[in-house]
């Protein structure tokens, strides 16, 4: 199972860590030791909102062949729905098997074209602006569609890292990470 984790100036940190702390720690903690990852960008050094540097692993490379493409949020989608090359290079993902997003990295989803017919959600702040973009805005944390799940605001990273563990690798391995995590919420 191979992970891309997308990254770009001006996104909010806890949205990308949330889920790839989670998510990695299927393969850290030897629970699915075939899980791979790698942190993709279009620019060689990326800045988050506060100025947290990341250093990506593979720039400007085709999303395909992935098993998992993960897209944060943060104020910069605004800006990036209007970039034709990040758009046009968010669109090698369109095969994934699963895409995924928190808070408002569900916008770059949808300029991309990859939420047609499908209901989706968002920081509730930009619920407006994702409207155009897929079948209905839900208010909920989770979104699952099948193959593309979205997650609402910034926290709501963790609650969908954690849904993910579950969905590729079961419940009882949720409940290993999470309480790796001391992660108190999300007991169903």
């Amino acid at each position: 199972m191979s992970i891309a984790f997308v990254i770009y100036d001006g996104m909010t940190a806890l949205d990308f860590i949330g889920a790839y702390d989670p998510l990695t720690r299927l393969h850290t903690m030897n629970l699915l030791p075939d899980v791979s990852w790698h942190i993709c960008a279009t620019t060689t050094t990326v800045r988050d909102i506060g100025g947290l540097r990341f250093a990506p692993d593979l720039v400007g490379e085709p999303l395909g062949g992935y098993d998992l493409v993960f897209v944060p949020g943060g104020f910069a989608t605004r800006a990036l729905m209007d970039d034709p090359d990040f758009i046009a290079w968010l669109k090698t993902a369109a095969e994934a098997p699963l895409l995924a997003s928190v808070c408002t990295g569900s916008l770059l989803l949808g300029a991309a074209g990859l939420l047609k017919d499908v209901r989706a959600t968002t920081h509730p702040s930009a619920y407006e602006d994702l409207r155009p973009f897929c079948r209905e805005v839900v208010k909920e944390r989770i979104v699952d569609e099948g193959r593309i799940i979205t997650g609402r605001g910034v926290t709501s990273s963790i609650d969908l890292g954690l849904y993910l563990v579950e969905k590729l690798a079961g419940k009882a391995i949720r409940q290993r990470i999470k309480a790796q995590m001391d992660y108190p919420y999300g007991d169903e």
